[in-house]
């Protein structure tokens, strides 16, 4: 984990590896909640009977937006910011889901500091590469470019 005292410390950090997160369980549950959050109930994401016959892999898989939901939550586990007021969440510069995540994989999250830039408002713009990487697979479930604000 890379921890820093204040936004414009992550300055000093550029092409930084940040670490991994804990793996956190993608289970049927957590899949089934996203669903009805977001009203995707697609079958391949939540009919468990149907996708023992007819997925590749006989199981659901995790929607490709859960998969990016979990960058606010695995984050925190790479990069802390000790005297920050506040961060939001930006936006991302490209995603790709590059492998599908079946229920019950386990998954964490990979961080790199691209690029920092201050903003007004005693600020910083990070550009963080992220690669959400699941237990056992080459390939990761999601590449990004996640872009977020952390102000003094």
């Amino acid at each position: 984990m890379l921890s820093v005292e204040t936004p414009q410390d992550l300055k000093n950090h550029v092409g930084a590896d940040c670490g991994v997160s804990d793996w956190v369980t993608v289970d049927q549950e957590m899949i089934d909640k996203f669903a009805d959050a977001t009203g995707d109930h697609q079958w391949i994401h939540v009919d468990v009977e149907r996708a023992r016959k007819e997925m590749p892999n006989g199981q659901t898989i995790a929607h490709g937006f859960l998969t990016l939901s979990l960058v606010p939550l695995l984050s925190a586990q790479t990069l802390t910011v000790e005297k920050r007021s506040r961060g939001l969440n930006y936006g991302s510069n490209k995603v790709r889901f590059t492998n599908m995540v079946p229920a019950g994989s386990r998954v964490r999250l990979h961080q790199k500091i691209k690029e920092v830039n201050d903003v007004s408002g005693n600020g910083v713009q990070v550009i963080s590469e992220m690669s959400m990487e699941i237990e056992g697979q080459e390939r990761p479930a999601m590449v990004a470019e996640f872009i977020s604000l952390s102000f003094a």
